[in-house]
């Protein structure tokens, strides 16, 4: 049991309350902890602290468009490695035609994300329609293969040596955000004893410490006749996310967390009413959270907090500066013009540092470290 050194301290003008009727004329910043739940302080500053005129080095924003990744391999398993760490690696992969073929990841459980396109997902434990916008949990060493009924593309996150877990939802109880009951796993429908009959050859493109291998059955391994228990794939559509909100206080992306993995969460924002009151923040607060890095993947709408955005791209915020909305963002948020976001996107924070990939590099905006000039760069 740890315990945090805890004692409340008011230096100058503060504001009584974090997040609302800030001091006149200036800025708030929190400098906290262990990802928004260890001890926090927040500053008050007089100018933007992403104000700076310029950036050496690469500790620094990043930002590029998975639409420009152009060769996703044929096979999931080997798909253009975004981002990493120990924990974790996000991946982006596009399918257009029947897999003919099994997959098995024997390093860790994969997420998937359905970012765009509809299918059939076929596995050990049955048989599952997918489509945008749906996640899919699947535990590891689990055989899968899609159908695409269209043009799929998948944001793929490994939880590397690790499992998925739900997230504490504490004192709202297990019915919020989102009800276990809008989960759905796959079924032994006629679908799958269909893909099962025609006898012939199937491979098995096992991942283990991030290589492959590749097994050859005389039969097709997706063939239960049925199971019991409590572990499977499962699905979880973003539109079935019922997000906590205050319209007094800007609550923090921890609470929108959708997964929890070892070193790292993932958070969901979805659509929903922005803050009314008066004196509240209506964007994201400047913020240093110094223990983790920040991700996030643009799915859909407009995006609140930022600018020249689009769908398809991702952030990343390594640890080590204060980062928050843009120099636009914020000040329509001053100026509260909008009552609700349309933004759908999904974050990845994670605690230990994470390496960027080719694909990442290759397709990154060079200049998005200059966004956050005040006035910003034409």
């Amino acid at each position: 049991m740890r315990k945090w050194f805890s004692f409340p301290i008011v230096e100058g003008e503060a504001s009584r309350q974090a997040h609302c009727d800030l001091p006149k004329g200036t800025f708030e910043r929190e400098c906290g902890k262990e990802g928004f739940f260890g001890p926090a302080t927040h500053m008050y500053h007089l100018h933007a602290p992403t104000g700076w005129k310029d950036w050496e080095g690469d500790l620094r924003p990043h930002a590029f468009d998975t639409n420009r990744v152009d060769d996703t391999t044929d096979n999931p398993m080997t798909a253009p490695v975004l981002l990493s760490n120990a924990n974790v690696r996000v991946r982006i992969w596009r399918c257009e035609a029947e897999m003919d073929y099994l997959v098995r990841n024997g390093d860790g459980d994969d997420c998937l994300f359905v970012h765009q396109g509809e299918g059939s997902l076929y596995c050990d434990y049955g048989h599952l329609h997918f489509s945008e916008g749906d996640y899919l949990i699947i535990p590891r060493s689990t055989n899968w293969r899609i159908e695409p009924s269209s043009p799929v593309t998948l944001l793929m996150i490994e939880a590397t040596h690790g499992s998925y877990l739900a997230a504490e939802k504490g004192i709202v109880g297990d019915h919020a955000v989102f009800d276990p009951a809008v989960l759905e796993h796959p079924r032994i429908d006629d679908e799958f004893v269909a893909q099962r009959a025609e006898p012939k050859e199937w491979q098995v493109y096992l991942k283990s410490r991030q290589a492959l291998n590749r097994i050859t059955y005389p039969f097709n391994p997706l063939d239960a006749v049925g199971w019991k228990g409590n572990l499977t794939v499962f699905k979880l559509n973003w539109r079935d996310i019922r997000p906590l909100m205050s319209h007094r206080y800007h609550l923090p992306p921890s609470a929108h967390t959708t997964f929890v993995a070892q070193g790292f969460v993932i958070c969901t924002f979805v659509p929903r009413p922005i803050e009314s009151d008066p004196g509240a923040l209506k964007v994201p607060f400047y913020h240093n959270n110094d223990d983790y890095d920040e991700v996030i993947f643009y799915h859909k709408g407009e995006f609140f907090s930022r600018d020249n955005i689009h769908p398809g791209m991702v952030t990343h915020h390594p640890c080590g500066f204060p980062h928050g909305p843009h120099p636009k963002a914020f000040a329509a948020g001053a100026r509260a013009t909008k009552t609700e976001t349309d933004e759908v996107a999904v974050m990845i924070d994670t605690r230990m540092p994470l390496d960027m990939g080719e694909a990442a590099k290759h397709t990154e905006l060079t200049d998005y470290v200059q966004s956050w000039r005040t006035p910003p760069t034409a």
